[in-house]
């Protein structure tokens, strides 16, 4: 059996000796809340094992030397700074920490670039209420939404994982708080450029901008520092209705200066003067009643632009569109996009206007209708419409010609056309008017055959006797029908010798009555009649029986003289109507 070695006294010497140097020893100013450099002694699967001259070794957890893939970046030996959290001399414990040492260190950079007005990288990693969180490289700081750019942001979502250079608005270590601004840094560059551009720009100058915002009336032009106007007009020699038709935002253009106001900081560009103006010489290139063809580009309520070549547009107005059709608005005859030809009416070259016809280009049909149609023509059509005031014959296509109500009969009253007639008659009429400048073209039906009231003063002259049905009653007399279509009037006074109230005491509608003739007229279509004055002749044609006896008869010779003269008196009376 193996002997036991037992201690000597002197190994207890040297052992207690050596622990009493060990915790004699000098092992460094460790304060908490420092930064201190140390050495990797051990790398296990969790921790990391640091030797920061201390009585033990400092236990750093592995995920903080590991990057964002997974892979551990340190080795043992390597030399590394940590942050010292706590310690205990007591136990001889420490705490350390390499990201807290990180930020620490990361906080003196950007206070220093705070300090010196300078500015920082960082890339945007996500959108919070009210902005971005931005990492500067191990700290993560806030961009307010009003601090991203010059303008406002219209997809803020499209900034996230993009780097920029930041300017340090606040730093508070004890939160780990860090305000940053894109736009201050965007503002002091934009401050640089607008200056050095002030010396430089000069009216005729040809520059370079980007398209900032665009409007209805024009386009806000980022010439680097300074904003330039473009205004619509100033775009294109052909008209336009909105900016975008032209450009979008974003995009480069070459632009003209215009006019420069360096106090006000204002400056006018355009676009179209960097090319010839088309209409120099507008009159020469385009004389009034040629023909050209060109392409609708725009439509309105009185017309149509056609464009005769590029930055040249004319207008056809739509009472120059058609000779025969009334348009209510252009749409009925072309769209836009369609190629048509047109002949130049009139050209304003300080207004910029051309005026152009369509309906030119074809004869006038109301040429060829008044020289084929002219007044007195008889001609059959359809009916193509029936209005109370008359009736629509198709002539020719897009011409109609107009029967008014009063030249369907010379004798019936008509109160409406379709009385007589119904759409889709073919019908036989006399052609009354051709009015070329108004357009009109009129029609008679009547006029066919010969009007019975020019017959009437033979037929029925003043003194005849004619019999006839009476056809209406007024208060002023008797309608009495004495041919088809032809009415006389007996007036109230030429009914009766007696005074009477309404001619309706004394006759009815339907009654049969024989009347003398005492006035007629051809021209204004009358025919006058009396009553009373056949009873007057009946009366005059008596035999007169003259009486010798006394007074006792009743009868005198002053009675027969005053008799004689009341006869005398109503024959003049009745001679007076005839009159």
């Amino acid at each position: 059996m193996e002997k036991k070695s037992e201690a000597t006294p002197e190994m207890d010497v040297n052992f207690a000796a050596e622990l009493e140097n060990y915790l004699k020893a000098d092992f460094g100013d460790l304060d908490e809340g420092t930064i201190v450099p140390g050495q990797v002694v051990k790398v296990d699967k969790d921790h990391v094992l640091v030797d920061v001259n201390f009585k033990s070794e400092g236990q750093i957890p592995l995920s903080e030397f590991t990057d964002s893939e997974g892979n551990v970046t340190v080795s043992v030996g390597d030399k590394v700074d940590v942050f010292v959290s706590n310690k205990d001399e007591s136990e001889g414990t420490i705490h350390l920490s390499r990201d807290k040492a990180k930020r620490m260190k990361l906080f003196d950079t950007l206070e220093d670039v705070q300090e010196k007005d300078g500015t920082t990288k960082g890339r945007i990693v996500r959108r919070i209420k009210g902005g971005y969180t931005v990492d500067l490289g191990g700290v993560e700081a806030f961009l307010p939404g009003s601090h991203v750019d010059l303008r406002p942001v219209p997809d803020m979502d499209a900034l996230v994982g993009q780097e920029f250079e930041f300017k340090i608005l606040k730093i508070n270590r004890r939160r780990s708080n860090v305000i940053v601004s894109r736009r201050v840094l965007l503002e002091e560059q934009r401050s640089e450029q607008r200056d050095k551009l002030l010396d430089h720009l000069d009216e005729g100058q040809i520059v370079t901008g980007k398209v900032k915002n665009i409007t209805e009336y024009g386009v806000f032009i980022d010439l680097g520092g300074l904003d330039g106007l473009l205004h619509i007009t100033d775009m294109s020699w052909k008209r336009i209705k909105h900016p975008k038709e032209m450009v979008g935002l974003g995009d480069e253009l070459e632009l003209k200066v215009l006019n420069f106001d360096k106090q006000g900081q204002k400056v006018s560009l355009g676009l179209k003067q960097l090319v010839p103006d088309p209409w120099e010489n507008i009159a020469g290139k385009y004389p009034e009643g040629e023909k050209y063809k060109g392409k609708v580009t725009n439509l309105a309520d009185y017309g149509a632009f056609v464009e005769l070549e590029a930055g040249v547009e004319g207008l056809v107005h739509i009472s120059e569109m058609s000779w025969t059709r009334k348009l209510r608005h252009p749409s009925q005859m072309v769209r836009a996009g369609d190629e048509v030809e047109v002949i130049v009416l009139g050209v304003d070259q300080d207004k910029k206007r051309i005026s152009l016809g369509m309906k030119q280009i074809r004869p006038n049909p109301w040429d060829v209708v008044a020289e084929k149609y002219p007044e007195g023509t008889i001609l059959e059509g359809t009916i193509k419409n029936i209005t109370e005031f008359g009736v629509f014959i198709g002539i020719e296509e897009g011409i109609d010609g107009l029967i008014h109500v009063s030249d369907i009969s010379w004798t019936k009253k008509i109160r409406h056309p379709s009385e007589v007639y119904k759409v889709g008659d073919v019908i036989q009429a006399k052609v009354l008017t051709v009015d070329k400048e108004n357009e009109k073209f009129t029609l008679g039906v009547k006029q066919l055959s010969e009007d019975p009231w020019s017959l009437v003063p033979s037929k029925y002259p003043v003194g005849s006797l004619i019999k006839g049905a009476v056809t209406n009653i007024t208060d002023f007399g008797l309608f009495v029908e004495v041919e088809e279509g032809i009415e006389g009037l007996v007036h109230v006074s030429e009914i009766s010798r007696k005074k009477i109230k309404s001619p309706s005491e004394v006759y009815k509608e339907g009654d049969v009555i024989e009347a003398k003739v005492i006035h007629v007229s051809a021209d204004e279509r009358r025919l006058g009649l009396s009553v009373k004055q056949i009873k007057d002749d009946e009366e005059r044609k008596k035999p007169k029986n003259f009486s010798t006896a006394g007074p006792e008869t009743g009868s005198t010779l002053g009675d027969l003289l005053r008799q004689k003269l009341e006869d005398a008196s109503n024959e003049n009376a009745g001679d007076g109507d005839e009159e």
